[in-house]
């Protein structure tokens, strides 16, 4: 198959936006924390982790480059599906550079599709990255078979370079790097070097922690679940940090869930997240968990405002 000219290697300082879009599940969380080498987007294998758009910051000698991960696109069956949808369309038209994901251990679907057809109204420049290539020997592809799944996405759509890659084993990474730098145009740094990201750390907290309840919970437990950070405090005379986070939830049968019996459930989601809070901010952490019911929260705008789902408009 005959791919677009890739750009030359850059010369000069490159920076700008690209956004990662795709289905849910096709794992965009688990590139960005491949591509920026420390975890700054929550992962799980649940569909619609993300639900917010997500600054993750790669900075290297030559350049900048900003991701944006967004939600994935799929038809919304809420409000917050609704505004899920909403983040990741309007991102479109704000970054430089696209970069679709669709998973290879998969032939093309209808929601490839759908998503490939609003790509075509944009004007912004389009690579499309295979992710899951490393399953490809465990399903016995033969390169016939494999040639044809990437033939048959790149069918899809006119795109600037189509790459094969392996988020979770780190294949073909280096390279896609190269191609979306090369798209974009000479600018300065936006952020400090040193910075993985622009949300505050008490967002990272937050989804940290939700990141546990959905790994740990079944059923409607993980979509109806949100999660804020109350207050963050350092004590002066140690350190260790006091984290207090409330974890709500749509009705008091899921409550129960959360918290399990005699508490277990909801100490060992604090247990799992203390751990990666403590790596994050390098300071002994003191997490202290409730679980409150925001009935139908997922419907109500005003409550999707005040668990800080709101507009990017």
């Amino acid at each position: 198959m005959e791919f677009l000219e890739r750009r030359r290697p850059v010369t000069t300082f490159r920076s700008g936006f690209v956004a990662v879009v795709g289905r849910p599940n096709v794992g965009k969380s688990t590139l960005l924390n491949s591509l920026i080498g420390q975890k700054v987007a929550i992962v799980s294998d649940k569909p619609q982790t993300t639900r917010n758009r997500i600054h993750c910051i790669l900075t290297r000698a030559d350049a900048q480059v900003v991701f944006l991960d967004t939600p994935g696109i799929h038809r919304p069956l809420h409000k917050l599906g609704e505004y899920m949808v909403d983040v990741a369309l309007r991102t479109l038209d704000e970054v430089d550079v696209i970069l679709f994901v669709v998973d290879a251990s998969h032939r093309p679907g209808r929601g490839d599709e759908y998503i490939a057809n609003l790509l075509a109204k944009s004007e912004t420049p389009v690579v499309l990255a295979l992710n899951k290539v490393d399953l490809w020997p465990k399903q016995g592809q033969t390169a016939k078979a494999q040639e044809e799944t990437i033939q048959g996405y790149g069918a899809l759509g006119k795109f600037k370079d189509i790459l094969p890659i392996s988020a979770l084993e780190g294949k073909g990474l280096d390279e896609l790097m190269e191609v979306l730098v090369g798209l974009l145009p000479e600018g300065p740094k936006y952020y400090p070097e040193d910075w993985v990201t622009d949300h505050p750390e008490q967002f990272v907290i937050a989804e940290l922690i939700r990141e546990k309840v959905l790994l740990l919970t079944r059923e409607e437990i993980p979509h109806a679940t949100a999660v804020v950070v109350e207050e963050m405090r350092a004590r002066e005379d140690r350190d260790l940090i006091d984290v207090w986070a409330t974890i709500y939830v749509e009705r008091n049968s899921q409550k129960g869930i959360v918290i399990g019996k005699d508490g277990a459930m909801l100490k060992q989601v604090g247990q799992l997240a203390r751990d990666e809070i403590e790596a994050l901010l390098g300071s002994q952490i003191n997490l202290q968990l409730w679980v409150k019911v925001k009935d139908d929260w997922r419907n109500k705008k005003g409550s999707l405002c005040d668990l800080g789902y709101r507009s990017y408009s």
